[in-house]
């Protein structure tokens, strides 16, 4: 089963966005709006076991709202 089908995601807490679990190049996983682009911090893996860990964490920490965002102009 994929990761990405056994985490829940909140709305985004700038727009109301949906959040998209995403992974980068086999190294990490964030979250990011499909709306506003407001994003998580990158979590790091290296195993397997790691991965899943780092899956969770980004959710985690998009669903208690640590994300951010960057405006026109920034």
């Amino acid at each position: 089963m994929d990761i990405r089908d056994e985490l829940e995601l909140q709305d985004c807490p700038f727009c109301g966005g949906a959040g998209l679990l995403e992974e980068e190049g086999g190294w990490c996983w964030y979250v990011m709006c499909m709306d506003c682009g407001a994003l998580t911090a990158h979590f790091e893996y290296s195993t397997p076991e790691d991965r899943r860990e780092a899956a969770k964490k980004a959710a985690h920490v998009w669903n208690i709202g640590k994300v951010v965002r960057g405006d026109i102009g920034e």
